[in-house]
């Protein structure tokens, strides 16, 4: 089974683990500057060998993108997924951080602040 919908032009997941350091994406459509207070919860997962999202596979489902909890580790497919099954993991858990496996993205997204998350100058 292919882990990734049909015409996805995704190469997969990436093999790189994500940054531990984010910053707030600046949002030129804001009147104040955004804001996370979640920041120091994009950590870097501890194994990403063969990552899926589990809901998916379990009802034969194909997904789009990958992204990882923060605070647990869950894996869970994206918003453009037919599951979703990450933002249900946030809606379930409350954990705040979801950062993109897929290789062709390097950000995190902050479900409380509504906020994109970037790799920090260092």
């Amino acid at each position: 089974m292919t882990a990734h919908a049909p015409g996805d032009d995704t190469a997969g997941p990436s093999t790189t683990p994500p940054r531990t350091h984010w910053q707030v994406a600046p949002d030129a459509g804001r009147r104040t500057p955004p804001h996370c207070a979640h920041l120091d919860a994009a950590a870097v997962p501890r194994d990403l060998t063969g990552p899926a999202c589990a809901q998916c596979l379990a009802r034969g489902w194909t997904w789009r993108r990958l992204r990882w909890c923060a605070t647990c580790g869950h894996v869970g497919c994206c918003d453009s997924s037919r599951g979703a099954h990450a933002h249900a993991h946030h809606a379930r858990t409350g954990h705040p951080v979801a950062v993109s496996l897929a290789a062709d993205e390097d950000w995190a997204w902050c479900f409380v602040d509504e906020v994109f998350l970037i790799p920090a100058a260092y």
